[in-house]
This record gives C-alpha cells, structure tokens and sequence, in this order.
C-alpha cells in the first residue's frame, strides 16, 4: 500500500498533527544555522546587539558603517586577514589522510576478522572496542612524550597518525560488521574461479559493500573535520586545523570584529557537510542499513 493511500485512511486530525510536528522539527532544527548564516554578513553590534534584537534583522549599524544591510567583512577578516584559507587547506590534509588510511586498514582488517576462525578474532575485536571506549584526550598524552623527542609535534602527520589510532577501532568494527553480513560464498566461488583471496575480495567483496565503505569513510572524515582536542594539542599556531582556529578567534574577543571573524569561520566551516551528507545521503542509509541484512 502506497504511502499516499495510508495518509488518506488516517483522520484528518492526525494528519495535521503530524504535519504540524514535521514542520516544528524541522524550523528547530534548521534555525541555529540559518541564523548563523544571516548573522554572519552584518556587524558584531547588530548581531550581538544588546538594545534590541531586531537589529540583527534589520542591521542599523551595518548600514551605517558599511553603506548597505548586508557585508562580506567578516568574511573578508577569516579568510584574508586572519588566514583561514590555510585552516582550511591542513583541514583538507588531515581529513584526506585520515579517512584512507582509516578505510584501507579498517577493509583489510575487518575482512580478515570475518572471515577468520580463530578465537583471537574475538578478543582483537574486543581491544579495540576498549581502545575505542577511551577518552581521547588521555591517549594524545601518551603521544606528547615521543613526539617532542622526535621533534615532530606541532606538524600535521602527528596529528593524522594519532586520529588514525583513535579511528581505527570504529572502523574495524564497523566494516567487520559489514562483512559479515556478505555470504562466504562470494569469496569460495569467485576463488573456484581462480581468483586469489585478495581478488575475490577486491573483485568480488569490495563492489557489493560498497556502501558500507562510504558509510564508515563518511563517519572517519567526520571525526577528523571535527576534532579539537588532538589537533588543539599536537599542532602548533601555524598548523591549526579549522576547529582550533575558529575557537582561536573567540579566544581573543576584545578584539574588534574577531566575534564576526568566527561566526563566518563557523559557516564556512559547516555549509561543506551539508553538502557532503546531501551527495551521499543515499550511499549513508543503504550503508547504515546494509549489517542489519543477511544475505
């Protein structure tokens, strides 16, 4: 039965109750974000106007100094004056880095967990679960020691490798997961054909869960694009990733403008991922619901 035919069959009352929700949920939802966008084109005293809340509306003081209702000088001061754009670009790195590393361990691992007998399987699984489970500041200072022994903190790989170690586990198990829902039979017939194992599994394994590749890849860059507790600690001033830069702006906000500097920073920072999700927003649900199918 089509989902038309039931929202007929169901009382008018209902419908608009539900309807009435949906769009409550979704002006919630969306609101913080759009007013952040508005609020990022007008002045500090405007959007953090103390007199009346109307002016981040209507925008008197940015009127009055820059001649229209709307200005790009926030924008302008993160991304030119204050050098967002190289925020930006290590962001880009680190992310990057990490989710193929993440992934490329995470499928090899996770497959050969599968598919494996062994008791041992169980108990890997079982530390990087713990692992997982640990705070991720009191593993960064484990890595302090080293890398300043090695005279590499404060550049980008010391962030990576460290991101990749507090990823890896989620990606093991989730791909682990993912794998063993994905017949054995795959793999013994695509070997019967003459296909080594890492055929059967590049050829053969890889295409069909696809979408649980790009499901967990989207969670690995996520925890990368969003970090600030390793990446606040192990890069210096120059490698600052985007997070650690944007609560570097509120850090100083006597500063004139830096508030507005942030608020454009936070924009420019969020308006990619609601692009990402929307591309694949298809490949996350088959992905998410993919381990919950037995084939």
């Amino acid at each position: 039965m089509s989902d038309t035919a039931v929202s007929q069959r169901r009382p008018l009352g209902l419908n608009i109750i539900i309807i009435g929700f949906l769009v409550v949920w979704v002006v919630l939802a969306a609101f913080p974000f759009l007013w952040t966008v508005w609020g990022s084109f007008k002045v500090e005293p405007d959007f953090f106007s103390r007199q009346n809340w109307i002016n981040a509306i209507t925008g008197p003081f940015t009127q009055r100094q820059t001649g229209s209702a709307f200005t790009g000088d926030g924008y302008y001061g993160a991304w030119v004056t204050r050098e967002f754009w190289r925020a930006v670009a290590n962001t880009a790195i680190v992310t990057v880095s990490v989710t193929v590393i993440s992934l490329t361990l995470g499928t090899l691992g996770g497959y050969a967990l599968a598919r494996s007998g062994q008791r041992y399987a169980f108990w890997i699984l079982i530390a990087a679960l713990v692992f997982r489970a640990m705070p991720h500041i009191t593993l960064v200072s484990g890595y302090l020691l080293p890398f300043f022994e090695l005279n590499i903190w404060g550049v980008l790989p010391t962030s990576i490798i460290v991101l990749v170690a507090i990823n890896q586990p989620f990606t093991l198990w989730m791909l682990h997961s993912f794998f063993l829902s994905i017949p054995k039979d795959l793999d013994e017939s695509a070997m019967v054909d003459g296909c080594s194992r890492f055929e059967a599994f590049r050829r053969v394994i890889i295409p069909v869960m696809w979408p649980g590749v790009v499901t967990t890849g989207l969670f690995s860059f996520l925890l990368a694009y969003n970090d600030f507790a390793v990446t606040s600690m192990l890069l210096s001033s120059d490698n600052q990733t985007m997070v650690p830069k944007i609560s570097s702006f509120l850090g100083s906000v006597q500063e004139q403008g830096n508030v507005m500097f942030a608020v454009a920073a936070v924009v420019s920072a969020t308006v990619p991922l609601f692009i990402l999700v929307l591309f694949f927003q298809r490949q996350i649900v088959s992905g998410l619901t993919a381990g919950a199918v037995k084939g």
